[in-house]
């Protein structure tokens, strides 16, 4: 991507129901109640809309569905699904879209309902003829592997990972929309359900219903407006792999691509980070990305989060709202994961603010480990 830095704002965010949903919601409801919200978020309307991206598990066609939902007909549009992490690849594109005079005003829009149908109906399997036949626990098992992978070459412990779900919990306590309502210990952790050794039900991300939308305009436009702009300073994305068996390395992601070219975009480090969002639908998964984006060296992410340094009041503000394991996951997380770097740079975010943050980190992550997408926002002094 060629895209300036600063040259677009999220103007507008907001979040739809989430948890579980009212009966006979669909996804495509839940995004037009995200965009309704995020429209009236930055006082632009409907008809103000001409640029549409989105992406479902359950809706084949989603920006058709969603336009014809919403009455408009977008002169820019993209569709792009690569799991978890495409609200991230989307935001990549609209800023290229915006800058090329495509578009002027673009909504960002996700929608699932998961919870109320079934994961197995929402994110049907396909078949591997190189591993459907050894019948893993997908995404778990693929999770699993990595997991252990890197406790046999780095000494990461159950007990560390379990740290991940832990400070998760405690912010999640902190966030009056998340699912989890309860204080959660390692040893609640550890002697959880197995679902793939080594990952106990605790070590996965929740299964709701839910979703979200972000508008961006021009920074030009935002100044327009009556709103406190979050500018789009760095972006960076990259495919690996679609299957588990075809990772080059089980604990190496491609964040060691995006977040570089993110940051240099940005012109900043991770020690500029004052929140940062990782895409935790396994208590791997952090641990990964603070090794590949540069927050720690690679083997010692384990270490790292140990000693409630990820928890509020830790040296890390990490997945403040809660993330994919206590707060919301409604199969693809990125999306959530902008919005709450988002309202955390416009202080928006209650009791689990973080006091002075001016520039923020969303990692999303997609399939099993395969697509990385990495998007790092600042405030308005940071442009």
């Amino acid at each position: 991507m060629t895209s300036k830095r600063g040259s677009v704002a999220v103007v507008g965010a907001a979040e739809s129901d989430l948890g579980r949903v009212a009966d006979h919601m669909t996804p495509i409801d839940l995004m037009a109640q995200a965009v309704q919200r995020a429209l009236v978020d930055c006082g632009l309307r409907l008809q103000d809309v001409d640029g549409l991206f989105t992406a479902t598990s359950q809706v084949r066609m989603a920006p058709l569905a969603l336009a014809e939902y919403l009455g408009i007909r977008p002169s820019y549009f993209d569709g792009t699904n690569i799991g978890g992490s495409s609200f991230m690849s989307h935001l990549a594109h609209a800023h290229a879209a915006i800058e090329a005079g495509l578009c002027s005003v673009a909504v960002i829009a996700y929608g699932s309902t998961q919870r109320s149908v079934s994961r197995a109906a929402a994110s049907p399997r396909e078949y591997n003829a190189y591993e459907t036949p050894y019948r893993p626990i997908l995404p778990t098992s693929a999770y699993a592997l990595s997991a252990a992978r890197h406790m046999h070459l780095y000494g990461t412990t159950r007990e560390q990972m379990a740290e991940v779900a832990v400070a998760a919990r405690q912010w999640a306590l902190m966030n009056p929309k998340a699912w989890e309502k309860e204080p959660l210990t390692i040893d609640d952790v550890l002697s959880a359900r197995m679902i793939s050794d080594p990952l106990t039900v605790r070590d996965c991300c929740l299964v709701t219903d839910g979703g979200g939308a972000l508008v961006l305009v021009s920074a030009e436009k935002a100044r327009d407006l009556d709103v406190t702009p979050i500018y789009v300073l760095g972006h960076g994305e990259t495919l690996s792999h679609a299957s588990i068996s075809s990772m080059e390395d089980l604990t190496v992601t491609g964040a060691a691509q995006s977040g570089p070219q993110a940051f240099a975009m940005a012109g900043v480090t991770p020690a500029d980070m004052d929140v940062t969002i990782l895409y935790d639908a396994f208590t791997i998964t952090p641990i990964l990305f603070l090794e590949d984006l540069g927050y720690c060296p690679k083997g010692e992410g384990g270490r790292f989060v140990s000693g409630g340094a990820i928890a509020p009041g830790g040296s890390l503000a990490l997945n403040t709202n809660g993330g994919g394991l206590s707060y919301c996951h409604p199969g693809m997380y990125g999306m959530l994961g902008m919005i709450e770097a988002v309202q955390q740079l416009r202080g928006r975010s209650g009791k689990r603010q973080v006091d002075g943050a001016r520039m923020a980190l969303a990692h999303g992550n997609g399939g099993v480990l395969s697509s990385q997408c990495t998007v790092i926002f600042g405030t308005a002094d940071t442009v």
